[in-house]
């Protein structure tokens, strides 16, 4: 059965970084009934992460930056994650090979889509492809680091992805996208949860 839902009501509360709305909605419910939910939307657009990874050393390229939601809840706000960014007019590919080599200083090969997600789906409409990819210390083509105009700081880390793994495990590693990405990689490798 499908449900209906109406949206009586938008109502902008900022739209300076991103958008932040509050809808006034009507919902049938899967009693029938209908409710009226009032909920709160972020919007910044839809994204693509992607975690590359170098066969011959057996090493991944990560990235470590500060994240305002993080530190305000108990956290030191530092995260280590997959690089990642805004598709801005780019397809998700195009975008996880641009975000590669402003934020790690690579340029990438063979890019493989692994899956498109909701990262926060009660709150957030961002959608993520995800990819795994591969990489040479001959393709790299800068610093990394990320753009200074657009308030990046990012440190850029190599690690074995068997340390990878083990940060994930121990709990070290929380960023879901970087999780699902490790988890992918572990499968393509065909290598037996730690």
């Amino acid at each position: 059965m499908k449900r209906r839902v109406v949206i009586d009501k938008v109502e902008p509360l900022s739209h300076r970084w991103a958008k932040l709305d509050r809808y006034t909605i009507r919902y049938q419910r899967s009693d029938g009934r209908e409710d009226v939910l009032e909920r709160e939307v972020h919007d910044h657009g839809h994204g693509a992460t992607v975690l590359p990874y170098d066969a011959r050393r057996g090493t991944v390229l990560l990235v470590r930056q500060f994240r305002l939601p993080a530190y305000l809840h108990d956290h030191d706000g530092f995260l280590i994650e997959a690089c990642a960014g805004l598709l801005d007019g780019d397809d998700p590919a195009q975008c996880a090979k641009r975000e590669a080599e402003e934020e790690l200083g690579f340029r990438l090969a063979n890019l493989r889509f692994m899956t498109t997600v909701y990262m926060t789906p009660g709150a957030v409409t961002e959608r993520l492809s995800l990819f795994i990819a591969d990489y040479d210390h001959d393709a790299r083509v800068g610093a990394g680091g990320g753009e200074a105009h657009e308030g990046e700081d990012i440190e850029v880390l190599e690690m074995a992805f068997d340390a990878m793994r083990r940060l994930v495990q121990e709990g070290r590693i929380i960023d879901a996208k970087t999780v699902m990405l490790s988890l992918f990689l572990e499968r393509e490798l065909g290598l037996p949860p730690l």
